[in-house]
């Protein structure tokens, strides 16, 4: 694929797409996330939840997991993270902790979304000691097809034995 008319955001963005792929072939909800500090990817994630039986294995905690430890540190300074959808209050709080400085997101998640869908818990006038700059938007029509088009799938199958979601 020629991605030289991508701009650098929806280049990584791309990157968390093919991870959301990923976790769908697995039946899993497809989200992907990558961390990106000096231009290089350091954290990678999908979501993972039903195959590891752990409500932990989001895309976004795993990716923060790896980038911890490529730093060698608790702090993601001069780091960005993206996910292809809009984080829920778990992962939002793990990028508070993070302080992550930067989120890049695709599509709302209009039904857990925690950074402006349900609750903004990285509104800059909340009472924490971090700010984030949220960048939105990015690649969303795709992100957002990814979703719907999972769903429709995984409503539509007999299999009773597929993971819930």
């Amino acid at each position: 694929m020629n991605t030289s008319h991508y701009t650098i955001d929806e280049n990584y963005m791309q990157c968390a797409l093919t991870l959301a792929r990923k976790a769908a072939s697995l039946a899993e909800v497809p989200i992907g996330a990558v961390i990106v500090h000096n231009g290089e990817i350091i954290g990678r994630g999908y979501n993972l939840r039903n195959l590891r039986k752990n409500t932990l294995y989001h895309a976004e905690i795993t990716a923060i997991n790896q980038a911890c430890r490529h730093l060698n540190d608790w702090r993601l300074d001069g780091c960005t993270l993206y996910v292809n959808i809009e984080p829920c209050p778990m992962c939002a709080g793990a990028i508070l902790q993070a302080r992550l400085p930067r989120l890049v997101f695709g599509a709302r998640n209009r039904k857990a979304g925690a950074v402006g869908s349900i609750i903004n818990l990285l509104d800059g006038r909340l009472l924490f000691n971090h700010r984030v700059e949220v960048i939105e938007g990015v690649l969303a029509e795709d992100a957002a097809a990814m979703m719907s088009g999972f769903f429709k799938r995984f409503r539509a199958r007999d299999d009773m034995s597929l993971p819930k979601i």
